[in-house]
């Protein structure tokens, strides 16, 4: 089949092109780096052209080595048609250590620049410690000032096209906004059906922010994932009336809200259907029906159970109290 084209959305000052619906490469345990490998060659003979990494994932060195690959063998013209996005971790989340963060990042996937940069949470934890889940006794609170003014360096120097945040609460995200010279592109935070974040989805909006969503299909297969989504009896019929699958309902669903996403799948199969999602729409009914008779439910734990004696209390600190 030929390769589908994927919307894009406008980012930051400079409206850097990005593609609605990324490939996400984060996964309990992490993917074979030859499996990925395959995977994203091809994700990109089918269309996509968004990737998603971080140190924490260890897919930095194979999602690069498919890249480069990808450029070679002429399934893309060049580097300018992919849109790349790694994350700060929360050990180099200080003073000093962010742009020496991002280059590591670069030179593990074999890259000059990032088109996307973003803090991958808003916590610190000891330096030089990359121990995963953190321990207790290693968080500290970041120095959002110290931190983000080297987020901005690192687009000063052409490292990063764009920089933004992730896992950022409205609180947090406004504290962001009321010290940022450069203020940031994206907030990538968990949003599906069950989660729909619709406070901090009219915030980022009214600042020119695109929201992307991570676990939009509920992440099943993963420690942190829940069966709600995929299960969901409202997803299912509105599906079943359409001829579509409960998962492109759900990223349908979230196409239709005005934001990006990143969905991970290892299936060939699996990733041409995530792409069929935008020649059809959902009724307004349909729309209605997501929003209101659906339960909300955080996925406790998200990508980090941030700490292993207590997920939900620190969950709660970190989105002070919106969980």
């Amino acid at each position: 089949m030929s390769a589908m084209t994927v919307p894009n959305l406008a980012i930051g000052s400079d409206h850097h092109l990005m593609p609605v619906l990324g490939f996400g490469t984060a996964a309990s345990p992490p993917p074979e780096p030859l499996l990925l490998k395959q995977t994203v060659l091809d994700a990109i003979k089918l269309g996509y052209r968004h990737f998603d990494t971080s140190p924490r994932y260890l897919t930095e060195e194979p999602l690069g080595e498919a890249l480069a690959e990808a450029v070679s063998l002429g399934l893309v013209g060049s580097r300018s048609e992919l849109f790349v996005t790694s994350k700060l971790w929360c050990a180099d989340a200080h003073g000093g250590l962010v742009v020496p963060a991002i280059q590591r990042s670069l030179k593990n996937l074999k890259l000059d620049y990032l088109d996307l940069y973003l803090i991958h949470w808003p916590v610190s934890s000891k330096p030089g410690k990359y121990k995963f889940p953190i321990e207790e006794d290693d968080f500290l609170p970041m120095d959002y000032e110290a931190v983000w003014s080297e987020m901005e360096e690192c687009k000063r120097l052409g490292l990063a096209k764009c920089i933004g945040v992730s896992n950022f609460s409205c609180k947090k995200l406004q504290h962001i906004l009321s010290i940022a010279t450069i203020p940031p592109s994206v907030n990538q935070v968990e949003m599906s059906p069950v989660w729909q974040q619709r406070k901090l989805k009219e915030l980022c909006k009214s600042k020119g922010i695109v929201l992307t969503a991570y676990s939009v299909l509920g992440s099943r297969g993963a420690f942190w994932g829940t069966p709600k989504i995929m299960e969901s009896d409202v997803l299912r019929e509105i599906a079943d009336a359409k001829g579509k699958t409960v998962a492109q309902v759900s990223m349908r669903w979230a196409y239709e809200e005005g934001v990006s996403m990143v969905v991970k799948s290892f299936t060939k199969e699996r990733l041409e259907e995530n792409l069929k999602i935008f020649d059809w729409s959902l009724t307004q009914e349909e729309m209605q029906r997501i929003s209101t008779e659906i339960a909300q439910c955080r996925i406790v734990g998200g990508e980090v159970y941030i700490s292993k004696k207590d997920p939900i209390k620190s969950l709660e600190e970190m989105w002070d109290g919106e969980i």
